[in-house]
């Protein structure tokens, strides 16, 4: 009988590169939000990957980036945390890059006190003609000897397998440290918070939306008259300014509504039951910069 591999392994790179899209296609599952914007992951989320041979534990980290307040700093610790402890590094760049940053020779110089193998994904490969991707992967292997590169589109899922077939080269032979059915160590009240989030992000202004936390409050099965379950559910998007409020309520709460409308509907696909869901807005004055709030909201 095949013997059994299991192991971890941490996804790094810049904000907005296609970490949390990965995830998702690598894992099956929507257990990391997805938007267009940068630094949408604050926390490690982990997704597990089980099949009849190996158990894979993903780690989403947030992108690193130099950061401008508390909160930044929290979320490149936890990236550098995220480093220790694993079996790979899958570390990912975009293929439209014109050029190899001061961000992706930072992440690189950190890959390389390291000392693990890794992995470099090039990602959104349908963005590019392939002579410009052959010159990318020249340009990133003279700064570093990878042990494997695999050029992808995450959110096609094109080239997803093949990444997963390398990462199965790397994975050592272990126990199973989750049971077989488990996709993730988010909590469904974590995820809740994540898609209102995520729904947030997607919608608002460009100013608003990293100055945002969601807290869930309430999370209750309820009956209806006809005895038909649903969930009760009431959250909190907490933002840092007066005018924020303002646009996330938006006018008579048209913005508001949309956000809940979409969360809700995403929230009923993940519980597999009706929900109710009431969405408030309060202010918390630079929460980002506050150490209090942040261990609050992030368990820092």
């Amino acid at each position: 009988m095949e013997q059994f591999k299991s192991g971890f392994v941490s996804i790094i790179g810049r904000p907005n590169v296609g970490k949390s899209t990965l995830l998702n296609a690598l894992i099956g599952e929507k257990i990391s939000i997805m938007t267009s914007k940068p630094q949408t992951t604050r926390t490690k989320i982990t997704g597990i990957l089980n099949d009849e041979n190996s158990q894979i534990i993903f780690i989403d980290t947030p992108g690193i980036h130099k950061p401008k307040h508390k909160l930044g700093i929290v979320m490149n610790e936890t990236v550098n945390e995220s480093i220790e402890e694993v079996d790979l590094l899958v570390f990912i760049v975009e293929a439209d890059s014109e050029e190899i940053g001061k961000g992706d020779e930072y992440i690189i110089n950190k890959i390389k006190e390291r000392n693990l193998p890794c992995i470099l994904v090039i990602n959104k490969i349908d963005k590019i003609k392939r002579d410009k991707l052959l010159a990318l992967i020249d340009s990133y292997m003279k700064m570093y000897s990878f042990d494997a590169v695999v050029p992808l589109s995450a959110l096609k899922n094109d080239g997803v397998k093949a990444l997963l077939d390398e990462i199965k080269k790397f994975i050592p032979y272990g126990p199973k440290y989750y049971a077989a059915d488990e996709f993730t160590d988010q909590t469904e009240r974590q995820i809740i918070e994540e898609i209102v989030r995520e729904k947030a992000l997607k919608l608002l202004d460009e100013e608003v939306p990293h100055g945002i936390v969601v807290e869930l409050d309430t999370f209750k099965v309820k009956k209806k008259r006809d005895g038909e379950k649903y969930y009760n559910i009431e959250v909190t998007i907490y933002c840092e300014r007066n005018s924020h409020k303002g646009i996330i309520i938006g006018a008579k709460g048209t913005m508001l509504k949309r956000i809940s409308t979409y969360a809700r509907q995403d929230i009923e696909k993940l519980l597999g039951m009706k929900v109710n869901l009431k969405t408030w807005v309060k202010v918390k004055d630079d929460w980002r910069d506050n150490e209090k709030l942040i261990n609050k909201f992030f368990n820092a």
